[in-house]
């Protein structure tokens, strides 16, 4: 797999024991762990990569409490897992535990060291109606039940991988809003920027940015109209403030397949698009995503 940056951190080559039902084995496998990512902070993705000194059938991993899956790359000598820095990750140094099991049944261990360095994210002043800052009485309840099932959403992780290669820019427009920033609302500051906004004028038409499921195709108070991809794996595409809907709850896309229209529902203050990623439940950057899974990329 080609990927643009690499920067490895921690323990890259970690000698190992397979454990097997009849003890120690003679021979001691090496797994060569190293990371690439555009930085390692909060809101990025890190790809994982594993070179096992012999042939192994699987690699899992655990990072941030999540549980890791990973695909061999086109060569089939390296293993690539994708893990998501929260948002809110806290800096230093976090462990990461890989293992593989090898064609006879053993399994190797090794311990990865992930040095999360801090990040500042810039504040944002906006006005929107104030019934989106403090919503009225006879709504909370519905606020409430979008949540839970936002949350139920995006702690899943299905079995299978749907996406596959590159990740295609969904609209054709520049970023506007910037990933992480601190939002402050009417003068009252709320959670911070989930996503990347980009730009593009009201009803043009949004891309899949590859292949998946759609889990959730409707309309929630403050992020209006939304799409909700399932790619797999634990990653998701949220588009929210979208004009129309193209797709329904259950469908299966095709990346650059079109699944709704740019709008200006729910809290915003003009026509934009809002894409959220969220990878093992860990928001991060879509730029991120981007840029190590680039459009000519092959796997």
């Amino acid at each position: 797999m080609r990927l643009l940056w690499r920067v490895v951190s921690g323990l890259s080559l970690v000698a190992l024991t397979a454990i097997s039902g009849t003890g120690l084995s003679i021979a001691e496998p090496l797994l060569d762990i190293e990371h690439q990512a555009r930085s390692a902070q909060p809101g990025e993705v890190v790809v994982i990569q594993v070179r096992p000194s012999e042939p192994v059938i699987s690699v899992q991993a655990v990072a941030f409490g999540a549980a890791v899956r990973f695909f061999q790359d086109v060569t089939g000598g390296v293993w690539n897992g994708v893990v998501g820095i929260d948002l809110e990750t806290r800096p230093g140094d976090h462990a990461l535990a890989v293992r593989a099991t090898l064609a006879n049944g053993d399994t190797v261990r090794a311990t990865y060291r992930l040095s999360v360095t801090p990040k500042e994210f810039p504040t944002r002043h906006l006005s929107v109606n104030p019934s989106f800052v403090n919503p009225p009485a006879d709504v909370l309840e519905r606020i409430t039940r979008e949540a839970v099932r936002q949350r139920e959403i995006f702690q899943a992780a299905s079995p299978e991988r749907q996406w596959d290669g590159g990740f295609l820019r969904p609209v054709s427009g520049s970023s506007t809003s910037s990933f992480g920033r601190r939002s402050v609302y009417n003068g009252e500051p709320r959670s911070p920027h989930s996503g990347t906004d980009f730009r593009a004028g009201e009803g043009t038409p949004i891309a899949a940015p590859n292949g998946g499921t759609v889990v959730l195709a409707g309309n929630l108070y403050f992020s209006g109209n939304v799409v909700i991809i399932d790619h797999g794996w634990g990653l998701y595409s949220y588009f929210a403030h979208l004009s129309s809907i193209g797709v329904v709850e259950g469908e299966t896309v095709k990346r650059g397949e079109q699944v709704g229209t740019v709008g200006s529902t729910g809290r915003v203050t003009g026509p934009h698009l809002h894409w959220t990623v969220r990878l093992n439940d860990a928001r991060v950057d879509p730029l991120s995503l981007m840029a190590l899974f680039p459009m000519d990329q092959e796997q």
